[in-house]
Parts: C-alpha cells; structure tokens; sequence
C-alpha cells in the first residue's frame, strides 16, 4: 500500500468541493462555542473533590489550558498546510496511510460522535428541565415495549433541529454559531461580574480547603483530566477546514486565540464561583455556579447560570454536528466509504447524507439512553488515542517533506508537540488504570474497524 502523503505526490482531488464560506471569526466561533458547554459550569466540584484547595485547581486549569494550547498549535500547523474536510483523517491518511485514517473515522462515525450528540442533548434536557415550563420532560411517552421518555423525544427533536440547520448550509449554521457564541460568552461574564460585585463573597475562601480530597498525584491528575474534558472541542475547528476561507490565516488565529478566550472564561468563571463559595461547599455541590449565584441573587441567579447552561449546550451542540459529518464524507471522496456519504447537495452545499446519516445514529442512541453513556465514556478514551496519534504526524511531515509550504509553524517545535503528546499518553494511561474494561472496550470497537475496511476495500475495488 502506498502510504506517502499527497503532499509528495501532487494528488489532487477532481471531486467537487465544499464551498469555502467561513471567515476568521466563524472560525473563532467555532472553535470557542464547542469547547464551551455545560463542563465550565459543573467541574468545579470534581476538581475541588480532586484537590482540596484553590491554588491546586487552578494549577490544573492552567496546566490543562497550556497543553490544549500545545495541541492547538501543532493543529494550527497541519490544518494550515492541508485546509480539506475531515481535519485529522487527512493528517492521519496522508502521514501514515489509509487503514489508521479508516480506523480514526469509524471511531467518530460509529461511536464518538453519535454518543457526543446523543450526550450533549440529554444533557439540554435535564439542564432546561429545572425550569417549570419544561416539567413536562420528566413524564414517559411509552411503557412498552421500552420505556420512551419526553426528554428522549425533546433530545432528538433538538438533534434534528441542529442537523437540519446544518443541512441548509454551513453559511447558515456559521451564522447560528457566531452570534450565540458571543452571546453565551456574555452572559459568562455577566454571571462572573454579579459574583464579584456581591457583597455575599470575599477572597478569604480562596485561602479554605476541603479536607476530604483524594489528593497527591492521583487527584492531580484527576483535576487535569476534567480541565482537559472541559477544553476539549478545540480540534473539531480542523473537520470543517475545507469551507474556512483563507485557512492558512484563518485556522492558527481561530485556534490559538479560541482556546486563548476559553482559558480565560475558564478561569475567571472558576475565580468567581471560589469569591463566594468556600472550597467544602463547591465540593458538596453538584452544579456549583448555579449554587454561587442563587447565594448571590436567589432563584433567579441559578435560572440564569441554567440558561447560559442551555444556551452553551446548544453552541456546542451546533459545532459538533457540523463537524462529524465531515469526517466520513472525507473518507467517502477517497473510496474508503460508500460514495453516498460524499454527497453534496446540489441547492445547499452541504454533505447531506453524512448529516442525515449522523443524526440517525444518534437518534439511535437516544432510544437506548440507558446505554449511550458508556459509549460516551469508551469516545473520551478513544479521542485522546487518535490526538496522540495526529500529534505525532507533525514530526512525519518535518521529517519527511521539510521544503513544503508551511503557512503557519508550530511555535516551539519539537518540544511543546513532545509535550503534548508526552500528557496525552499520561492521561490515556490514568484513563486505563481506572477503567479498564471500558477502555478494552474502546479498543475492542477502533479494531472492529479493520474489517469494516476490508469490505469497503474490496468493494470499491469491484466497482472499479
């Protein structure tokens, strides 16, 4: 098989393309709203159980920030030499050929993506479901054969209402993202500036403690490991590179200025919550900010920390919709997937089927909601193996085609990539440490793509 990079070869594709519609800051957009979604909010408290005191918490929101920075900048790099559809499917196939590329859409398309979706809109509807309007989330719609829920349906009808955004154009869910970015960015520092302006706070609690905290190493790296979930996102910006206008300047300053405004909101998000909650009651509390705020203004303060809530689910919900159906509709243009998959609507421009496929998967999970979770679980492991792994294709092509045209180059090179994926391989390995059977599991499901690929090899053969 020949596994050297286009980039060598001078291959390039005849198959139409997807318009190149979004400018610097519809990408801006996108790489913040993704990454912002209900973790700022809620990890607080994981962190706090994890650590026991400010000043731990908020090393690991840096050191979290710091390497999601790294990631990003070598992103930045790749994305700007290849600006296509599918992001890190195209560094994988064009550095180490078409079996890891396959095996990296599988997991997003059979997995990562669908329970990402199924996920983040069961998470909507619980969050809306604190507002009596919506009550009516909480009754059942059918008992038999299986117990339907009217959250499941409200799920799907938001899964539907996101992928139908995406299907008239990306110019239009650009727009939807970019203003509803700005606007949940807003009410963070809305809800940020209530808390320091309270005369209920003071920066004594940032000198408390919670004693209970796992502690050492291992609560370190547990702190860490929810900063990174709640950075994580930021690659999905390189999925939709193909219709950035301008990628070579408009990918590293999304990037790098994206997750920069992200480690900031983080930060003073966090600051805010500890300037009026002690550590022991950020711990003991499952929604942390919705607790400051009802400290600081009553039942309105925590309605409004749910709506930023929604509304930052809903953005990312956006971004992560727009960006999965990228990845196998990359694959199909290179006769790795059925054809279909490639499909450009001939009115909106957009890659129809692999959006209506999409959401049909995570239809799919939302009617076994009792289960999706764990596949959400076995995503996360698989996500963090295929950064590592996209990581590293920055050394290959240094190495390998060192005269290409480099738009943007990675600052600090070799060192803050080697750093990068030096966490990644930390993480992955406390990861499978404490949950062993899901991460086999994950394993289990990247290698079931091995004969998928097989069959759509010789099938597309065939038909050749």
């Amino acid at each position: 098989m020949n596994t050297s990079s286009p980039l060598e070869r001078g291959v390039v594709s005849t198959a139409p393309d997807l318009p190149r519609v979004l400018g610097v800051w519809h990408a801006t957009a996108i790489v913040i709203g993704t990454i912002i979604g209900s973790g700022i909010f809620l990890v607080p408290q994981e962190m706090m159980r994890a650590v026991g005191s400010s000043s731990m918490v908020y090393l690991a929101w840096i050191v979290g920030g710091v390497l999601t920075l790294f990631g990003a900048m070598t992103y930045a790099e790749l994305g700007a030499m290849m600006p296509h559809a599918g992001g890190e499917y195209v560094f994988l196939r064009n550095a180490y050929g078409d079996v890891p590329a396959f095996l990296y859409m599988w997991t997003w398309f059979a997995v990562a993506k669908p329970a990402s979706i199924a996920s983040v809109t069961t998470g909507l509807a619980r969050v809306l479901g604190v507002f009596p309007a919506f009550a009516w989330l909480d009754g059942v719609v059918l008992q038999a054969p299986v117990v339907i829920t009217w959250s499941q349906i409200f799920a799907i009808a938001a899964t539907w209402l996101i992928t139908g955004l995406n299907y008239l154009g990306i110019k239009k869910a650009g727009d939807f993202q970019l203003f509803f970015t700005w606007l949940k960015v807003v009410l963070i520092l809305i809800i940020t500036g209530f808390c320091f302006a309270s005369p209920h706070g003071g920066v004594a609690n940032f000198r408390t403690g919670f004693p209970g905290a796992q502690g050492g190493l291992d609560g370190f790296m547990v702190a860490l490991i929810a900063s990174l979930w709640a950075y994580d996102g930021w690659n999905d910006l390189t999925m939709v590179a193909g219709e950035v206008k301008r990628p070579e300047r408009s990918l590293p300053i999304a990037l790098i200025a994206g997750v920069g405004v992200v480690g900031v909101l983080y930060m003073a998000t966090n600051a805010a919550i500890q300037y009026i909650l002690p550590a022991a009651r950020i711990a003991d509390s499952s929604r942390p900010a919705a607790l400051a705020m009802s400290v600081v203004s009553g039942h309105w303060g925590a309605s409004l920390v749910s709506l930023a809530m929604a509304l930052s689910i809903l953005v990312g919900l956006n971004g992560t919709t727009m960006s999965g159906a990228r990845v196998p509709f990359a694959a199909a243009r290179d006769r790795l997937f059925p054809a279909r998959m490639a499909h450009i609507h001939p009115r909106f421009q957009s890659p129809s089927t692999s959006l209506v496929v999409q959401g049909l998967l995570s239809t799919l999970l939302l009617l076994l909601v009792g289960r999706f979770q764990q596949l959400f679980e076995l995503a996360i492991f698989a996500e963090w193996l295929f950064y590592l792994l996209t990581t590293t294709t920055i050394f290959i092509y240094r190495r390998r085609i060192p005269a290409a045209q480099r738009p943007f180059r990675s600052w600090g090179y070799p060192v803050l990539p080697a750093l990068f994926i030096l966490a990644a391989a930390v993480l992955l390995y406390y990861s499978f440490a404490s949950n062993v059977r899901s991460s086999l599991v994950g394993t289990f499901i990247i290698l079931a793509g091995i004969p998928v690929y097989l069959y759509f090899r010789t099938a597309n053969r065939k038909a050749v």
